[in-house]
C-alpha cells in the first residue's frame, strides 16, 4: 500500500466538506465517482463517513490502481468498488465504461493543479455528461483568482508545479467558470479553508462546486 502524509493530514477537513454538502441525500444510495484518487486513502475514509455512498476509485496509474486494492482488502469497504483506470483528458465516452447521467457525485482532489488544462477540460467535460441531473462535481486544492494566487507559499507551490512539469500549476478559478458553464453547469459555492503545512507557513484551500443546470 502506498502512503501519502498529505493525504493523512487532509481527510478529515476534506471528508468534514463531503459530509456537509452529501448530508441533505444521505437518506437514500448515492454513486460517486473519484477521479484520480491517488492511493486509496482518502476513498476509504470518506466511505467509513459515508455508507449511505456507493463510491468508485479510478486513477490512471497502475501503482495507485493497486494500491487501492488493497487499502479495500485491509479495510473489507464494503461501499468501496474495484478500481478502474480512467483517464480524465479522454472523451467521457472512454471513462471505464461509465454511463451518460450515471453519478450523483464526482470529486476531484488535488488533481487540477497537477494537470495539464486538457485534462481540466476533460474533467468538467465528462461531467457534464457523466453526472445526473442535479449531480455535483466537487474539486479540491489551491487556485489561483483572477490570475493572482496568494499567500506566498501558494506562489512558491506554482512556482514549484511548473518546474517539475510545463503543463501543471495552479488552475484559476475563472478560467475554470468559463469550463463550468459550457458543460451545462454552474458554480454553486466555494469553501474556503487554511491547511497548515507546518511552522508559519499556511496554504490557502478551497473546494469548488458545480451542479447541473437542468434542475435549477
Amino acid at each position: 500500500m502506498l502512503l501519502s502524509p498529505q493525504a493523512e493530514r487532509n481527510w478529515e477537513s476534506v471528508c468534514s466538506v463531503l459530509e456537509d454538502v452529501l448530508e441533505s441525500q444521505s437518506h437514500r444510495q448515492l454513486f460517486a465517482l473519484e477521479l484520480g484518487s491517488g492511493t486509496g486513502q482518502h476513498i476509504i475514509r470518506f466511505a467509513q463517513k459515508m455508507p449511505f455512498v456507493i463510491w468508485q476509485p479510478s486513477d490512471i496509474k497502475e501503482d495507485s490502481l493497486e494500491s487501492i486494492k488493497a487499502y479495500i482488502a485491509a479495510t473489507q469497504a464494503k461501499t468501496v468498488l474495484p478500481p478502474v483506470h480512467l483517464d480524465a483528458s479522454d472523451p467521457w465516452e472512454k471513462w471505464a465504461g461509465l454511463n451518460h447521467n450515471s453519478c450523483d457525485v464526482i470529486i476531484s482532489i488535488n488533481l487540477l493543479q497537477y494537470s495539464s488544462f486538457k485534462t481540466a477540460q476533460g474533467v468538467f467535460s465528462g461531467a457534464g455528461q457523466i453526472l445526473k441531473q442535479n449531480g455535483l462535481l466537487i474539486t479540491y486544492g489551491v487556485y489561483a483568482v483572477n490570475g493572482i494566487i496568494t499567500p506566498s507559499c501558494n506562489e512558491k507551490l506554482d512556482e514549484e508545479l511548473r518546474k517539475m512539469n510545463p503543463d501543471w500549476g495552479l488552475p484559476d478559478i475563472d478560467v475554470l467558470r468559463q469550463l463550468v458553464y459550457g458543460n451545462g453547469m454552474r458554480m454553486e459555492r466555494i469553501v474556503s479553508h487554511v491547511s497548515r503545512l507546518g511552522g508559519d507557513s499556511t496554504s490557502q484551500q478551497h473546494a469548488f462546486y458545480t451542479c447541473n443546470v437542468s434542475f435549477f
